[in-house]
């Protein structure tokens, strides 16, 4: 079959109701399935999509605030970019990247939830609602907390999550941290975290709910559930070796609890979030979005083993043993979006959830003892 040339790609999705504001100024690459670029989504000029994988769903905007290349990425409905670069990631409905964002493999933004300018990801996934401000660099992260648009988890400007230490031949980046968690997270049930701006993190970390770290400070610890927490500046001058480190038995479970949340979230949008399509909707935009976010958080698992694996310093770990847990939830295929649903789950239903997410990240844990 001949490819259409770009002035016919353009057309075909003028036709069926794609909004092209200026077509001499956007480009949309020969991968890329039309059938997936669906009728009221809005491409801005500048506005580049790029590989067979992309998915742009009705209501959504690209390049609002400058040109926006989506390579392989899904983009939900009435999601928005303002401008950048996005690969490899998934945005759920009313998602929104800010202008100038980089946004690499491995990122998932769930409802509602959105940064400010200059932002970049990587491997990181935000729950719904949750709200990064501008000039920040996140990877490999999971950062939850918060009930809706008004009452949610924020990361202050000019924050950094250092995912990359410098021992051994060449670093590693066995550093994964959790803000919030999994099996409390997803139902958006759980206090606000604040985590404050100009500041870092270094990784693998934990902060609870209901948290907030003071602005100005590197954490490098473990911060409780309600607690207001900062750190002193350490003072170090001494002998100094890249080849010199500890391969440290708290690194390894911190890793494999990290991984077993992914586990766990992956549970949840199976045997949940997919599970509550109609058959009409599996068919949709949505359908293809979930199946999207299953792979990614797939994919995510995989980053996370192959740098443990790195730290370790072994060319392999062991096949992922995952737990098979079934779902105490009474699911039905439904209409009703995925927030709307969770405000009518009763407090017995949210306690039996949680418990099931929680020992699907026991079991994997379990399952998967490493020894160093």
């Amino acid at each position: 079959m001949k490819k259409l040339s770009l002035v016919d790609r353009l057309e075909v999705l003028a036709e069926k109701g794609v909004d092209l504001v200026d077509p001499r100024q956007i480009f949309i690459d020969d991968e890329v399935q039309l059938d997936r670029i669906f009728p009221g989504s809005v491409l801005f000029p500048g506005t580049r999509l790029l590989g067979s994988g992309t998915v742009v769903a009705p209501g959504a905007k690209l390049g609002t605030e400058g040109p926006a290349t989506v390579v392989n990425s899904i983009i939900g409905e009435g999601a928005e970019i303002g401008s950048g670069f996005v690969t490899d990631s998934v945005l759920l409905s009313k998602a929104r990247i800010g202008s100038n964002g980089h946004i690499r493999g491995g990122t998932l933004l769930e409802e509602e939830a959105s940064t400010a300018h200059a932002v970049g990801l990587k491997h990181t996934i935000l729950t719904s609602f949750v709200t990064l401000g501008s000039l920040i660099n996140c990877c490999d992260c999971f950062i939850s907390g918060g009930r809706s648009r008004s009452n949610h988890t924020e990361i202050g400007s000019g924050f950094i999550h250092f995912n990359f230490t410098p021992w051994g031949e060449a670093g590693d980046k066995a550093t994964p941290s959790l803000i919030g968690d999994v099996p409390q997270g997803v139902f958006l049930r759980q206090e606000r975290i604040f985590i404050g701006g100009n500041s870092g993190m270094v990784g693998p970390n934990r902060i609870g709910y209901g948290t907030f770290t003071v602005a100005g400070q590197v954490i490098r610890s473990d911060v409780g559930a309600r607690r207001i927490h900062a750190e002193t500046l350490r003072g170090i001058d001494g002998p100094w070796t890249f080849e010199a480190r500890r391969l440290s038995g708290s690194r390894v479970e911190r890793n494999l609890e990290y991984v077993g949340q992914l586990a766990a979230l992956r549970c949840w949008y199976v045997a949940v979030r997919k599970a509550r399509l109609t058959a009409e909707q599996r068919q949709s935009h949505l359908g293809m979005t979930m199946d999207a976010a299953i792979h990614l958080i797939d994919s995510g698992m995989a980053e996370r083993w192959f740098r443990l694996a790195q730290f370790l310093g072994v060319s392999t770990l062991p096949a992922m043993q995952l737990p098979s847990v079934a779902c105490p939830l009474a699911i039905e295929p439904s209409s009703m979006s995925h927030v709307e649903w969770l405000r009518t789950l009763s407090d017995d239903a949210v306690g039996a959830g949680t418990d099931w997410l929680q020992t699907i990240v026991q079991e994997f844990v379990g399952n998967n003892q490493i020894r160093t």
